[in-house]
């Protein structure tokens, strides 16, 4: 037997399972809009967010459930997770904090700060109880001064199920954060 038509039907048969897949959603995070923060003039730089090597994926991560992760092959997200987290806490800052300049240091535009602020975001994922965890270290250093640096913990319930209860939980997290960076740089 000739082994050109066995891989023939094999070639044919991965052509149609790889045709027949369920294209991925795609998702992001948004910015939630909160309180304004009365400051003096500041700029603030926010440093490129340090991410747990778990969460540094493209598909979206349920959580670990009993000690093994779960993976949600078919949503993903729409960016980076690292990238989107500086672009939209950016953005989360830049409205609570209208006197001030708040800048990503790796975006195009950018000035000596008064402040760096620095973030590890170490979890940020769902439970089983249908609340999603946003955990994180702080550290927000005026340039002429010491790091003042803390350990958030916020934790945001989800209003259904799936992806995109998902992106929703982590955005108002985000902006959780946003608002006690907001309350920390006044």
């Amino acid at each position: 037997m000739s082994i050109r038509p066995v891989l023939a039907v094999a070639a044919s048969l991965l052509l149609t399972a790889c045709a027949t897949s369920p294209t991925p959603s795609l998702y992001v995070l948004q910015s939630i809009p909160g309180a304004t923060e009365a400051t003096r003039p500041v700029s603030v730089e926010l440093r490129r967010i340090a991410l747990a090597g778990y969460l540094d994926r493209p598909e979206m991560v349920r959580g670990p459930r009993d000690f093994r992760l779960v993976i949600d092959d078919q949503s993903r997200w729409g960016e980076p997770l690292g990238a989107m987290l500086n672009r939209v806490l950016t953005e989360d800052l830049v409205q609570r904090l209208p006197a001030a300049s708040v800048f990503d240091e790796s975006g195009a535009i950018s000035t000596k700060p008064d402040m760096v602020l620095e973030l590890d975001v170490q979890r940020l994922d769902t439970e089983e109880d249908g609340s999603l965890i946003l955990l994180a270290q702080l550290a927000l250093r005026p340039l002429d001064g010491t790091a003042k640096a803390t350990t958030l913990r916020l934790r945001q319930h989800l209003d259904g199920e799936g992806a995109a209860a998902q992106a929703r939980a982590m955005s108002a997290a985000l902006g959780g954060l946003a608002d006690e960076i907001a309350g920390r740089v006044r």
